[in-house]
């Protein structure tokens, strides 16, 4: 039997780990170098496959679709509720005024204004992202970035909200797409069972287009069967491949752009300028809350960012591909709202998960609206690529913050093993998968809208930080794109995303550190033991 040698971590490692006390460790920053130098190990290289045109797909197919046609239906109407509750009214209401509302308020026409306010802050903080994934082209996104900036419990913190703030956007698309494919079955006459096509918690209830009550708000028996299907296929096409992935989310893209433009050129013969009136029915109030809601769609650049390792030149093609995907679906953003709100009551989209295709079968029912009708179809068929392709680059996103998480130790080492032949994290993405899929069946759009958001603001609140912090620690390494105006962008984002999550209810605030709450108790007990910046305790093999 040959001798066991006991087993000695890297000198480097060694030397820093017996000086550390769990105070320091806390705060670590993970050398840049050493990011991008584990990148590179065999045992977890990712295959480089994505150009700009790639990368800006990918944001397009993520930011387009997952509110477009979905989300911006709620965050025009907002949510009815027949009695005041405190916990569901926003936060800034709640301070200010010290007492509830009845239900949430919707911005009305006015969402032209928060997609404007919601641009100005994704702008500001794509700047801050194009400059950070230049420096540190690495997967993971804003917990790598944090990583190199803010030390290990902030990593951990913003990758336990990334997680959260993922999850909460596939689940939100799925529940979209669903209701979309349930308009799409309408339109051949097919009235599949409200059972299975509904989730099991309904915030609001369910009616339909007449106004009849299907279900009341709260828990019934049933689940949304096309939610959890379309999460379970497109993670098989993810374990395949980024390439295979990029391509199939190409096609869709260009096609949901299309029916985009269909809508809005038809729906310019049927805009009813009255139902522009009152712009702003719910004020200053209605526009932070409306802008909160439609905010998480634009996570679309953030996972841009996830798939750096996975980019051709990520110096170059990262800022290009964060850039253009905010300035192509502002404009579009705002022209689908324009258009919509000039189409129907603004009051009329509550809780309804396909505003727009709902919109034009309104229409098409009415006299001479009939050519409206095979519009609805062709936006239908758009819907759904747009939200499939959503679902792909979110899935894609998440199993990448797992990846590398994962790799740094802070999660289990399977969560970064590579599938040999795909060269894909597999066992992240099918866990990803199924954590998505079945809470898709079961919450409504509204309840994951909200928790995907304040996730969402978070991240982006802390990567603006992330700049300022590594302006000063690191100012003289090499940025690919540097934010202009020294500290004054980057800090501006910051407040503008806290602003926007004050327009969230205040029950969100206490379920987002609900699970950060339990994050820090994963932390505390598992993850930092296991950080290569915990002590080093040389063991025989």
């Amino acid at each position: 039997m040959p001798k066991r040698l006991p087993i000695v971590a890297p000198q480097w490692l060694k030397s820093k780990a017996r000086s550390l006390p769990l105070a320091s460790q806390l705060l670590c920053c993970k050398s840049i170098d050493k990011l991008i130098k584990d990148s590179e190990n065999p045992e977890h290289k990712l295959q480089k496959t994505l150009g700009p045109w790639s990368l800006t797909a990918l944001g397009i197919g993520a930011v387009i679709g997952s509110g477009i046609f979905t989300v911006i239906g709620t965050a025009i109407s907002g949510s009815k509720a027949t009695v005041a509750n405190p916990l569901e009214t926003p936060l800034v209401d709640f301070l200010l005024h010290h007492s509830g509302l009845g239900g949430r308020p919707g911005a009305g026409p006015a969402i032209a204004i928060s997609l404007v306010l919601v641009a100005i802050v994704c702008g500001l903080t794509g700047l801050c992202y194009a400059e950070l994934a230049s420096m540190i082209p690495i997967a993971g996104s804003a917990y790598t970035y944090a990583y190199a900036t803010l030390g290990e419990l902030v990593a951990w913190i913003i990758g336990w909200d990334l997680i959260l703030e993922y999850a909460g956007s596939n689940m939100t698309v799925s529940v979209g797409f669903a209701a979309h494919v349930v308009d799409f079955l309408d339109w051949f006459g097919l009235h599949p069972s409200v059972r299975w096509i509904s989730p099991s918690y309904l915030s609001d209830g369910l009616t339909d287009l007449q106004g009849n009550v299907l279900y009341n708000p709260g828990w019934h028996f049933g689940f949304n069967i096309p939610a959890f299907l379309i999460v379970l296929l497109l993670t098989v096409i993810l374990v395949r491949g980024i390439q295979e992935s990029a391509r199939t989310n190409n096609v869709m893209v260009a096609i949901k752009l299309i029916a985009i433009l269909i809508f809005i050129s038809a729906a310019l013969g049927y805009l009813h300028p009255s139902n522009w009136h009152p712009y702003a029915p719910n004020g200053m109030s209605g526009i932070l809350a409306g802008g909160s809601i439609i905010f998480f769609t634009y996570i679309g650049f953030d996972s841009v960012s996830t798939a750096a390792e996975e980019c051709k030149r990520p110096q170059r093609d990262l800022p290009i591909g964060i850039i253009a995907t905010l300035i192509i679906c502002t404009v579009l953003y705002l022209g689908v709202a324009i258009c919509l709100t000039g189409l129907v009551p603004w009051q009329s989209m509550v809780d309804d998960a396909a505003p727009v295709v709902n919109a034009l079968k309104k229409l098409s029912l009415m006299p001479g609206g009939h050519a409206l009708h095979w519009v609805r179809l062709i936006v239908l068929i758009g819907a759904m690529m747009g939200m499939i392709s959503s679902l792909l680059v979110y899935q894609l996103g998440q199993s990448r913050v797992w990846y590398s998480m994962s790799r740094d130790g802070l999660l289990p080492a399977i969560f970064s093993k590579v599938h040999p032949l795909f060269r894909t994290p597999a066992f992240s993405t099918w866990v990803a998968g199924f954590l998505v899929a079945i809470p898709s069946g079961l919450f409504d759009i509204e309840l994951l809208a909200n928790l995907s958001n304040i996730g969402t603001l978070f991240a982006f609140m802390l990567v603006s930080i992330g700049v300022i912090v590594l302006r000063y620690k690191d100012p003289g390494r090499r940025r690919g794109f540097r934010v202009p105006g020294g500290p004054v962008i980057p800090a501006l984002s910051a407040v503008f995303c806290l602003l926007l999550m004050s327009g969230l209810p205040v029950t969100t605030w206490f379920r987002f550190f609900g699970w950060l709450a339990i994050g820090l108790v994963v932390y505390i007990f598992y993850s930092r033991h296991r950080s290569e910046f915990a002590k080093v305790k040389p063991t025989r093999a």
